[in-house]
């Protein structure tokens, strides 16, 4: 048998970071009957250690949902890291539907640094699959496989953000507006040019 818990309050105002203060109140459990049961609990069971070893201090669930026709599976990890200027939060949500076998969800991530400026990434992406087997270990390792690949596509764009986007966003000259020949700096005395005198060699 099978229980979820429903919180009906938290304890508000922990500063960030700290979030491991907060307290959940009015904790009630309830017995999760119903032709989904089996199938949540082996899914919660499934996804739980994919979670635990990919998302450190992760909330995860696993819910019927629209009469007990479907299953929502929900995984949300948050890290803050005030010390080191950045806070980060990942949710997936999965609507799991056993009479198609489809898998429809969206991953979102949110990322923001803020040491010397501002950066910020804020991504939705939408999924979708189809479950042949109907099985709580066919469902984690679809979503697995999916942020996998979603995860190893943020690493890439990040990549090409880097040799790109942010490289584009420099000075292209330098303020005097000439380009600087980097062959001869040796043989430049820094003082005397910058300052306009001659050079002594």
């Amino acid at each position: 048998m099978s229980h979820i818990e429903t919180v009906s309050a938290f304890v508000e105002g922990a500063p960030p970071g700290e979030m491991s203060l907060l307290k959940a109140s009015a904790v009630q459990s309830h017995v999760l009957e119903g032709p989904q049961a089996d199938l949540a609990k082996s899914t919660l069971k499934s996804l739980g250690a994919y979670v635990k070893e990919h998302f450190p201090n992760a909330s995860l669930g696993v819910y019927p949902i629209e009469s007990d026709s479907k299953l929502a599976i929900i995984v949300v990890a948050n890290k803050y890291s005030p010390n080191n200027f950045w806070n980060g939060r990942w949710r997936s949500l999965y609507i799991f539907d056993p009479s198609s076998g489809s898998l429809e969800g969206s991953i979102k991530v949110d990322v923001h640094y803020y040491e010397d400026g501002n950066v910020r990434l804020l991504s939705n992406k939408p999924t979708h699959a189809s479950i042949s087997s109907g099985t709580g270990a066919g469902i984690a390792k679809e979503i697995a496989s999916t942020e996998k690949k979603y995860q190893e596509d943020l690493n890439k764009s990040f990549v090409s953000l880097s040799e790109g986007a942010f490289k584009g966003l420099r000075r292209q000259l330098p303020v005097t507006r000439q380009k600087i020949e980097w062959d001869r700096v040796t043989g430049y005395r820094l003082g005397q040019d910058i300052g306009g005198g001659s050079s002594k060699r």
